[in-house]
């Protein structure tokens, strides 16, 4: 049985920080390019930001401008989320991802990640109110 589990959502004030995990089971882990996403109140689910499998290439929306870091445990099987800074905008349900297909560049070079399977887990929920 696969599942991801997030953790780590709540409420916070404007400039705070939060970390979000994600813990994956039932998965061959280190083959999935693993993402975060959010989902606001009327809006669609947006991409956060994105690793790669061995975790060496990492990429993220537009409106993180730096705030945030993922990252990844090949060994624990987890992915992280690490959100500076947050701002009332950024109030949203985070959810983890195993599987989306990621297009990367880098040097000139254009590549995809992706696996056959494509996972999602429940979601958590981030308040960022003053």
């Amino acid at each position: 049985q696969v599942q991801l589990v997030e953790s780590g959502g709540d409420l916070v004030q404007p400039g705070g920080s939060l970390r979000l995990s994600c813990a994956a089971s039932g998965i061959d882990f280190k083959n999935y390019p693993m993402s975060w996403y959010r989902q606001a109140p009327g809006k669609s689910r947006e991409l956060v930001a994105a690793i790669s499998k061995s975790g060496g290439n990492t990429k993220y929306g537009d409106f993180v401008k730096g705030r945030f870091t993922i990252s990844r445990d090949n060994g624990k099987n987890t992915v992280s989320l690490q959100m500076n800074s947050l701002k009332s905008e950024d109030t949203a349900v985070y959810f983890c991802n195993a599987g989306a297909k990621i297009t990367w560049t880098s040097g000139g070079f254009r590549w995809e990640e992706r696996h056959e399977n494509e996972y999602w887990g429940q979601g958590t929920q981030v308040t960022v109110i003053s």
